[in-house]
């Protein structure tokens, strides 16, 4: 597994990580397998685990917890706080108060059950709360021995630089992907002038980037899905990826595969974050790490997936308002 320094100053992690969230996703959970899978990730060298309190309403804390008990050592946690969701999964609001964060912070530790998070990080900006209010609290628990490393999420240039001015940020993390490259224009140079690694996020779009969405998502958390798998924003998405398609399958890899590889071309500050929910797929995603991409292949998945290629918006309106831009 390949390492990476996580910003400027930070420790060595895994260049890629373990995008936690879709554990508590499935539906039935299976919790022994979700541990299994953590087990076989930590195995294979991939010590980035990334979390949040409110994925599966701390259900994927505790699983992570129970997998990593006897495994600490080899887990770099990353953990987001902030986000009020209901049990059906609608988005409340955001909680960026101090006293929140703090409160936060102990129940996330009380469920993965260790000493210190890692990197703790507000999920959002809440615009109720001066930003630099809601880091300060992160500050704080640094301070008290809670927190290793500030990060923050979904924030633009003008709020990274806020934060950073309070305590040092170690890392931002964001969705990145071929299908979604607008922190190229303004917020991931401002990371790299502070020093600050990118943890990417949404790698794969939705599926789009795998090819696993073809139609419109249909059931209960429908209302969730962005813009861009709906209606006619689906059928122009999906015409472009098939051109990605093709092209890994002339190089003999999944079109995921090819997704991550551009990912780790962008720079050694780039941590892509792979949704992995069984086992049997760990292997699939670090094989990502050993695709060359060619000069070639690297021109051709710049002219495809060009600026403004990908249409739709990458969230429903009601959560795209509070996404950095």
């Amino acid at each position: 597994m390949k390492s990476q320094t996580l910003g400027k100053q930070g420790p060595k992690i895994s260049a890629l990580g373990f995008g936690c969230n879709g554990l508590s996703l499935q539906i039935p959970r299976n919790d022994e397998e979700s541990i299994a899978t953590i087990h076989a990730a930590l195995d294979a060298g991939i010590t980035l685990l990334n979390t949040a309190d409110f994925y599966g309403m701390g259900h994927n804390e505790s699983v992570i917890g129970r997998a990593i008990k006897d495994r600490r050592d080899k887990a770099f946690l990353s953990v987001k706080c902030g986000m009020m969701m209901s049990p059906t999964r609608q988005v409340l609001g955001l909680d960026g108060r101090p006293a929140s964060v703090k409160n936060f912070c102990s129940y996330s530790l009380q469920r993965l059950g260790v000493d210190v998070i890692d990197l703790y990080q507000p999920c959002r900006v809440d615009p109720a709360v001066p930003f630099e209010e809601t880091v300060g609290a992160v500050a704080d628990l640094i301070k008290d021995g809670k927190v290793r490393y500030l990060g923050v999420s979904e924030v633009g240039a003008e709020h990274l630089r806020r934060a950073h001015a309070v305590h040092p940020v170690m890392a931002l993390e964001i969705e990145y992907s071929l299908a979604c490259r607008f922190i190229e224009n303004e917020i991931l140079p401002t990371a790299r002038e502070l020093g600050i690694g990118i943890v990417a996020y949404r790698v794969l779009a939705d599926g789009l980037l795998s090819g696993a969405v073809t139609s419109e998502p249909t059931g209960p958390h429908a209302r969730l899905a962005p813009p861009r798998i709906q209606g006619e924003n689906l059928i122009h998405n999906v015409a472009v990826v098939a051109q990605l398609i093709e092209l890994a399958k002339a190089r003999g890899v999944t079109a995921a595969q090819m997704a991550t590889a551009w990912l780790l071309t962008r720079g050694d500050d780039i941590f892509p974050l792979a949704g992995i929910n069984r086992r049997s797929r760990v292997a699939e995603n670090i094989a990502a790490l050993d695709i060359a991409l060619t000069p070639q292949e690297l021109a051709d998945l710049e002219r495809i997936f060009a600026a403004g290629t990908i249409q739709g918006e990458r969230y429903p309106p009601f959560v795209q308002k509070f996404a950095a831009k």
